[in-house]
């Protein structure tokens, strides 16, 4: 038999802040979730699958659109057509959505009960799905210590919501451990939550599949689902990854080292882009590039952010032929100064460059510089605007390192430059 395994769809997932980003196809990214499960359907359709596992949170939240609830009906009634069977456990984030409890879904679906796990046997095909839906958005119980031990004769398959003992960037919802899982004597765990695609083992399978969609540039790389073939005699035959996203976040890092001019600067970056582009095979990409070492273009590159991002995305666009855009760009480079020869200077490059040091090596000082620097700026705001609370809050000690470091950086820059003149 062949089946697909999937989670983590969230559907008209907000994609919050895309606006501030100049040239993002926002339109296209709001409806790269969507089109990622209408992938997965044509590849559940192409490979002629006997049934599609969805591992929970298919609607991100408590869903408010009907119409896509109406949607995640239709592409599962293409299955049904075909008599394709999907089963589907709710997790944390899909666990309470009343319009997705509303929405009429096909007979050949089946949503697993919250209330207790259940399971369905197929002994046609040879197959016992065991699974259980979140009943509220946080469980932080073992939901896998109630599931039934394997039928024999059967490919037994988990279907479970879950954070295992910990994943970083996930709640601990529905707590358990590899271990466990092994005891139950399943061919196969299909889990969901996390949402960077994982094998955490073979033999049996405990697999994490990641979310089908990138939602954000800390969901980075190719977003899928698996594909897996096996039987009760045999067990799992093969587990193939299979992408199914429509646009993509990358990271992609360049070393200025040896660059010696802008022109040497854009190629190194459009070589970067262009090799995105063939890795992407015709997605959409959304770029960060983090862009470090020692170079003489410093005072050019810090002295100007603004100017600087122009450029990038000029060059991005133009490698990529229209097809990325740039979220971001982490700048980090130095300047070929002698750094110590400058703190001891007398002049006003120098004396500066001494009291960022003090600040650096001191977040006490720091910190109060801030707030006396931001008290300062509050008493000339206009009274009326002063009082609404959201106004200049405090800075966290991030922000506040961060701030110095860029202070100093555009220091060095302008030394750097007026060195050029």
């Amino acid at each position: 038999m062949k089946f697909i395994h999937a989670a983590d769809l969230h559907l008209d997932s907000p994609l919050r802040g895309l606006e501030r980003y100049e040239g993002a196809p926002v339109d296209d990214m709001r409806e790269a979730t969507r089109r990622s499960f209408i992938n997965i359907i044509d590849l559940a359709l192409e490979r002629e699958v006997d049934f599609v596992l969805i591992a929970g949170d298919v609607f991100d939240g408590d869903l408010l659109d009907f119409n896509a609830g109406l949607f995640f009906a239709n592409q599962l009634r293409r299955l049904a057509d075909a008599n394709i069977r999907a089963f589907i456990v709710r997790g944390n984030h899909d666990a309470m959505s009343k319009i997705s409890k509303a929405v009429p879904l096909p007979k050949s679906v089946h949503v697993f009960k919250s209330s207790k796990p259940e399971t369905i046997v197929d002994k046609n095909i040879g197959f016992a799905i065991h699974g259980q839906s979140f009943a509220t958005g946080e469980i932080t119980d073992d939901l896998s210590a109630h599931y039934p031990d394997a039928h024999s004769g059967l490919l037994n398959i988990g279907l479970l919501h879950t954070a295992l003992a910990g994943r970083e960037g996930h709640e601990p919802y529905a707590p358990t451990t590899p271990e466990r899982l092994v005891g139950k004597g399943y061919h196969y765990w299909a889990l969901g939550h996390v949402h960077q695609r994982e094998v955490v083992r073979e033999n049996p399978w405990i697999v994490f599949p990641g979310n089908t969609q990138g939602r954000h540039a800390r969901e980075l790389g190719e977003k899928g689902c698996m594909v897996v073939e096996g039987d009760a005699e045999d067990g799992i035959r093969s587990v193939e990854f299979a992408a199914t996203d429509v646009a993509r976040w990358q990271h992609l890092t360049i070393d200025a080292t040896d660059a010696a001019t802008l022109d040497d600067l854009q190629e190194s970056v459009q070589q970067a882009v262009r090799g995105a582009v063939l890795e992407s095979c015709g997605r959409l990409l959304a770029l960060r590039f983090s862009i470090g070492g020692r170079t003489p273009l410093h005072g050019k590159l810090v002295g100007s952010p603004e100017g600087f991002r122009a450029d990038v995305c000029a060059w991005l666009n133009e490698a990529s032929g229209g097809t990325a855009w740039l979220e971001k760009i982490k700048l980090s480079v130095s300047a070929p100064l002698d750094l110590a020869a400058l703190a001891k200077r007398d002049d006003p490059f120098g004396m500066l460059l001494k009291k960022l040091d003090v600040l650096a090596a001191d977040p006490e000082a720091l910190a109060k510089m801030a707030e006396s620097v931001l008290s300062e700026l509050e008493q000339k705001i206009p009274a009326e605007l002063r009082e609404r609370d959201s106004l200049l809050k405090p800075l966290s000690n991030e922000v506040r390192v961060e701030a110095l470091a860029a202070a100093r950086e555009r220091l060095l820059a302008s030394i750097s430059l007026e060195g050029e003149q």
